[in-house]
């Protein structure tokens, strides 16, 4: 099972990573806003996560970490 790291006090909530991801289980929490006041991505089924790790790649704040 794939572990998927964000760190949402750094996302600036452009959604980039959500756009890229095959299975479509990232998205903006709009609920939420961090300290810099964006809404920040976070993984919303993380079983269903296959670790290709396209979010990590096109993430231009280099805040996500995928793990095998």
């Amino acid at each position: 099972m794939a572990k998927v790291t964000i760190d949402a006090e750094c996302c600036k909530g452009c959604g980039l990573c959500g756009s890229v991801c095959p299975k479509r289980i990232i998205s903006l929490t709009h609920g939420a806003f961090n300290a810099k006041g964006f809404h920040p991505a976070a993984l919303t089924d993380e079983a269903a996560c296959t670790a290709c790790a396209m979010c990590a790649n096109m993430c231009p704040e280099t805040i996500i970490t995928v793990e095998k």
